[in-house]
């Protein structure tokens, strides 16, 4: 059994998993979130293209996303704060000379046909 990435101490399988496998859509911004950093854990690049916003999949490839996953080792998630349709997060990360860095973001999602997307976000 694999404890999902995201941090909520839950089996991968009964957490983010069945986003990924399409079998639900994340009901929240913040589990959208969640989710999205899960796959970039486990290089699931068609899930990171497809929730993102139809407005912004031109400047994010699958193929850009399958590279920033398989080359980032990911350590944890840390949730600062989330709103209905925003979500502020840490995430830990290993750099190329295996120090520990943080990329800080407030991300901004949009619910759009039942559906949560990632539009943008501010980096810190």
């Amino acid at each position: 059994m694999m404890i999902c990435p995201c941090g909520t101490e839950l089996a991968y399988e009964n957490c983010c998993q069945p986003y990924h496998l399409k079998i639900t859509n994340a009901p929240t911004a913040e589990m959208l979130m969640r989710s999205r950093y899960s796959a970039f854990v486990v290089a699931d690049a068609d899930y990171l293209f497809e929730t993102t916003h139809i407005s912004k999949r031109k400047e994010n490839s699958k193929d850009a996303y399958l590279k920033s996953a398989k080359n980032t080792k990911w350590l944890k998630l840390e949730i600062i704060s989330a709103t209905y349709d925003k979500v502020e997060f840490k995430a830990y990360y290993l750099n190329s000379k295996f120090q520990t860095e943080v990329l800080h973001e407030k991300s901004n999602f949009k619910f759009q046909e039942g559906k949560w997307y990632y539009v943008d976000g501010i980096f810190y």
